[in-house]
């Protein structure tokens, strides 16, 4: 930020470095890794990507939803305030927008319209490139 602040918006949202990332690259399955490291959303993101190629929707629901209150509670303490970019090009970043993009997904499956519209616009808002990514229209 400039001395003058930022007068397009906040500064851009920087989640530290997932620790559960390391794990599932080196194979580890993403329920170990979930119960090893719960406050990751990414480990939660992949069970739930998971369970809706699976084609068990709620399961996928109920991991995504988990991973997204794990990632806000997690950008919070990154200092962001409700609003404002969450890059999609930062890595650390992906877990919390995989699970939102997983939950926007599950939300749409099970008929819940104005959740997965919330879901649709966070992701956004957070970034442009991370619902390219997500394939979010």
């Amino acid at each position: 930020m400039t001395l003058h602040g930022n007068l397009l918006g906040p500064e851009p949202t920087l989640l530290p470095v997932d620790p559960a990332a390391a794990e599932l690259e080196g194979g580890a399955g993403a329920s170990k890794v979930a119960a090893a490291h719960p406050t990751s959303s990414l480990a939660w993101a992949v069970l739930a990507e998971g369970a809706l190629a699976a084609g068990e929707t709620i399961a996928g629901y109920a991991y995504a939803r988990t991973g997204y209150h794990r990632g806000l509670d997690q950008l919070r303490r990154s200092g962001w305030k409700g609003f404002g970019p969450v890059p999609w090009s930062h890595e650390p970043n992906r877990g919390f927008l995989r699970a939102l993009g997983a939950l926007q997904k599950a939300a749409e499956a099970i008929g819940e319209a104005d959740e997965a519209e919330r879901c649709r616009a966070f992701i956004a808002d957070s970034d442009p490139e991370a619902a390219a990514a997500l394939g979010i229209g």
